[in-house]
């Protein structure tokens, strides 16, 4: 071994012993008759002092480090000069007096320190990830990642669970999103799909009798990126059979105590709470809303039919809506500019027509321009409605369902987060249940699932699979943490003739199914058991329990968000040898 001890272990019990320790230079200090050196690995710091007294040789190689050199020192460990001890980090009671001293590597002058208080640009960080990777914040995040990892596994083991992996090179079954394909060298013309889940596989464990499938799989999507998205990413994979929606949301509420307790400290209530799809959207205005604060939406359409104001009466009576949110407290910290400010963030954001407001004056009447256009006995209901106090801020949208949802949304985690309405080390986790089976396309005019289309219907709505497939619920489940969708995951069809019908609905007829999903219609029949899963982004939970707010800094080698990665240049063109092997011919396309 090249050292005896690592940077961050060193404390008072080791002084007067000889170490020696390896690491990178982080910072060089001159104090006149000599230099103060913190040297830096992974577990921390450790100071090294070369004084009048040291030998020559030791100063001779010194006198060739700079920052980010990895070197190797060994001294005598000493106590620091009274007054001079560093409390903020681990070592800090000690020193090193270096008694030899050897440069391993040296270094060229870096774009960026990995210890310097103003991060970099993304794009720099992301070229040089290595640098990057040395932060002391990037170094925590993926400890910690690893240990989410382990308590994954540990507590699926001790749960009876077997934990297998399955293909990475399989078929294309477009499952959403598109898929990632390689080309077969044996097989010209022909394809394998990157998987976008391991969803078909999972249940196909299942029929095979491995009633309880967990592994932490990687997974391949061709889509838009946003920050908490990537093209590959790693999932939490689990699927049980004999089980019923309450069972598989039952062990995942375990799984988060667990790591919410032997991570953070948090000792969180079990069961978690649940609300419906519906409940979600007309409380809150999306599938995944943040329950760390209140700011509920009220709808005060039948209010707004009431009323001679042109805008709210001309929704209500096209069958739109007028809702809106209470900001408590906010009147005085909002003026005019401000407000006008949000109003043109719901019109670009969000395509919505305007924004209404009203504020609660000192004596608790509303006052806004347009509050000449309504009763006062109208005004006084929706204070009422809103529970609308002096000095509350009252913002409404007036327009369709969708975009009132998706403004309000975004309003309420605007204000909850510029109010400071949450702690931001606050940590909430919820189920979203019971979402609808399918989406209608309204441009091409047909029927979408809604998760994935092994979906299996609440065996009260099987009868709207034929009569309203637009009104039928699905056995799905949705994990929420802090207004994010953690996970996801459903009930599965295990009956072939519900998985047909399913599949006509959204426009595959028998033969297109079969061509796709034949190798599962005909597993179903070899007798299926009744079973169901989810899956968690891993990376998210990682993100989510960082208290972070970009998934590429829980990520060791992302991509950027235009699927780029920016230290390996990839993707690449490739070697004209290559595609001749593949019979692949490639088209510039046209300007």
């Amino acid at each position: 071994m090249l050292r005896t001890h690592n940077c961050g272990e060193l404390n008072k019990d080791h002084i007067g012993q000889t170490v020696t320790l390896c690491g990178w230079v982080d910072t060089i200090r001159d104090f006149g008759q000599g230099q103060f050196i913190d040297l830096r690995d992974r577990y921390g710091r450790t100071q090294v002092t070369i004084g009048p007294n040291s030998p020559d040789e030791v100063k001779q190689v010194v006198g060739q480090f700079h920052r980010e050199c990895v070197v190797q020192v060994t001294g005598i460990v000493s106590a620091r000069p009274e007054g001079q001890q560093n409390e903020k980090i681990a070592t800090g009671d000690i020193e090193i007096e270096a008694q030899q001293a050897v440069l391993l590597n040296s270094c060229p002058n870096p774009p960026f320190l990995p210890s310097q208080a103003e991060l970099p640009n993304e794009d720099l960080r992301l070229k040089y990830r290595y640098l990057d990777l040395r932060r002391k914040e990037m170094q925590e995040t993926l400890a910690l990642r690893s240990r989410v990892t382990k308590g994954i596994r540990d507590y699926f083991e001790a749960n009876q669970f077997v934990d297998i992996e399955t293909p990475i090179l399989g078929r294309s079954t477009p499952e959403g999103a598109r898929d990632y394909l390689v080309p077969s060298r044996v097989h010209h013309g022909e394809f394998y799909a990157l998987p976008q889940s391991p969803q078909i596989y999972k249940q196909i464990m299942m029929i095979a009798g491995y009633d309880r499938y967990v592994q932490i799989a990687r997974c391949f999507r061709d889509e838009d990126l946003r920050a908490d998205r990537q093209p590959e990413f790693t999932q939490l994979d689990m699927e049980m059979s004999f089980v019923d929606a309450d069972d598989v949301m039952g062990m995942i509420d375990g799984l988060m105590k667990k790591l919410a307790h032997d991570l953070l400290g948090i000792d969180i209530e079990l069961p978690l709470p649940r609300m419906t799809y519906h409940e979600a959207m007309t409380r809150f205005g999306h599938d995944a809303p943040d329950l760390r604060f209140g700011m509920e939406i009220v709808d005060c359409t039948d209010l707004a039919a009431q009323t001679e104001f042109r805008v709210f009466r001309g929704v209500a009576d096209a069958g739109q809506f007028v809702r809106g949110i209470n900001a408590v407290g906010a009147a005085s910290l909002f003026s005019r500019k401000r407000i006008d400010e949000l109003t043109t963030y719901v019109q670009e954001d969000f395509s919505a027509k305007g924004l209404a407001w009203f504020k609660v004056n000192d004596e608790g009447e509303l006052a806004s321009p347009i509050a000449k256009n309504f009763e006062a006995a109208i005004l006084e209901e929706i204070k009422s409605r809103m529970d609308a106090k002096p000095g509350d801020l009252l913002l409404f949208i007036a327009d369709s369902w969708d975009v009132s949802c998706k403004a309000l949304n975004g309003l309420r985690k605007k204000m909850g987060a510029e109010l400071e309405l949450y702690d931001d080390q606050q940590m909430h986790f919820s189920w979203v249940v019971e979402f609808p089976m399918f989406d209608h396309d309204e441009e091409e005019d047909r029927w979408v699932a809604k998760h994935h289309p092994f979906t299996a219907p609440l065996e009260s709505d099987l009868e709207q699979l034929e009569t309203d497939p637009g009104q039928a619920r699905a056995q799905a489940y949705d994990l929420v943490i802090n207004g994010y969708e953690a996970g996801g995951g459903t009930i599965r069809i295990h009956d072939s003739g519900i998985q047909q019908q399913v599949f006509g609905l959204l426009g595959m007829d028998e033969q297109q199914a079969r061509e796709r999903f034949g190798f599962l219609l005909d597993a179903l029949k070899f007798g299926a058991p009744p079973h169901g899963g989810i899956a968690l982004g891993i990376d998210r939970v990682v993100m989510l329990f960082a208290g972070l707010d970009n998934i590429r800094d829980c990520i060791t080698f992302p991509k950027t968000q235009r699927a780029t990665d920016l230290m390996t240049q990839a993707p690449s063109g490739v070697d004209e040898t290559q595609l001749d092997e593949l019979a692949i011919s490639v088209i510039q396309p046209e300007d």
